[in-house]
């Protein structure tokens, strides 16, 4: 036998209502819980956040103050080390080289031409520099013994040019000889 359908359509929609209504009635008051417990978390989020920063600051510059004072202890260290790191190698670079009579005689050998080097530098230098100043001289020479040159031929026609005009003038006779005079007193003085 069949079973009547006690449910029926008109009935159902009713129930589907309340449904939905309970439905976003729970769920209104689930976002509004979670709403309220996500502000409870920020505001203990925020205060925790806040008593990390303060721990973080404070284990920060206790690190720097450790870090300057681990530097101040390693600085030194780390040069003492250095500089006997350079004396030791020093010395066993001295000791290899000096070792044997044939390691001795051949850094002599390396000694001496370096020597030999550096003589052969310093007689090239001194010779270009002997010859500069030569050839300054020789052309200085050239130019002194011109300027004595034009002066003695002046001094010669001043001297030719006087002797005429005393002869031409007599009482400028007596003062030629004392022009002549000054005149060479001051090529003298020139050159």
């Amino acid at each position: 036998m069949p079973t009547a359908n006690t449910t029926s359509p008109k009935a159902s929609k009713p129930r589907a209502k309340a449904v939905k209504r309970a439905s976003a009635k729970t769920s209104t008051t689930r976002g509004a819980t979670q709403a309220k417990a996500r502000r409870a978390k920020g505001a203990r989020t925020q205060a925790g956040s806040a008593a990390r920063q303060t721990q973080t600051a404070t284990r920060d510059t206790a690190g720097a103050f450790g870090d300057y004072a681990e530097r101040a202890v390693l600085i030194p260290v780390g040069a003492a080390l250095i500089a006997r790191d350079r004396v030791v190698e020093s010395v066993t670079d001295t000791f290899s080289s000096y070792s044997s009579t044939t390691k001795a005689q051949a850094q002599l050998r390396r000694f001496e031409r370096r020597g030999v080097t550096a003589r052969k530098r310093l007689e090239r230098e001194v010779r270009k520099a002997r010859v500069r100043v030569e050839r300054e001289l020789r052309q200085r020479r050239r130019v002194i013994e011109s300027t004595v040159s034009d002066l003695e031929d002046r001094r010669e026609a001043f001297t030719k040019n006087g002797s005429e005009l005393a002869n031409k003038v007599p009482e400028f006779a007596n003062r030629v000889p004392e022009f002549a005079n000054k005149v060479q007193e001051r090529i003298l003085s020139l050159v």
